[in-house]
């Protein structure tokens, strides 16, 4: 049962802070909670949260497109990848290095492919405006994996402290 309240308790948290207004764009947590995310819950479950931050945000904010599946699959295949990584791989260094690569491939698949492919803009105009949006992205999530995502493992994998009927203290991790 834990699993699934801290599993739900870090999605609602990812959702609510991306739903606050006049942030900056792509300033938010939702790769710094995957990572941590990544070493507890098997691949399916970190797919998911991945593909259904993207969903349910845009069914929220700018309803559905071609451009909901391509994001939230390619944010679904992120968590894959971190689940791969951080079987090995701990610490806010690990967590930097894998935002800054994931986030680099993420917005190269995103960034360069929808523009051109279903809005008919060139490559170049595509490229132009995605530098400053990687810019953007890749400080935003480069500090909240320095941050954030070494509070979530740990978070993640602190014990519950359980009373048993006789008064016994006992650490169930």
């Amino acid at each position: 049962m834990k699993n699934w309240i801290k599993y739900t308790i870090a999605f609602i948290s990812v959702m609510v802070f991306r739903l606050i207004p006049f942030r900056a764009p792509n300033v938010e947590p939702v790769m710094a909670t995957l990572m941590p995310l990544s070493k507890t819950y098997g691949k399916v479950m970190v797919f998911i949260f991945g593909f259904l931050s993207i969903v349910l945000f845009d069914s929220i904010t700018s309803g559905f497109g071609i451009w909901t599946l391509i994001t939230a699959l390619a944010y679904g295949f992120v968590g894959l990848g971190a689940q791969s990584y951080f079987k090995n791989h701990s610490g806010w260094k690990n967590y930097a290095s894998y935002a800054v690569v994931a986030t680099i491939i993420y917005d190269a698949v995103t960034g360069l492919t929808i523009g051109p492919l279903f809005f008919h803009q060139s490559f170049m105009v595509s490229l132009v405006g995605q530098i400053p949006f990687t810019i953007l992205h890749l400080l935003g999530n480069v500090s909240f994996a320095i941050v954030l995502s070494p509070v979530i493992e740990k978070w993640l994998v602190a014990p519950e402290v359980k009373i048993t009927s006789n008064e016994k203290i006992v650490l169930v991790s």
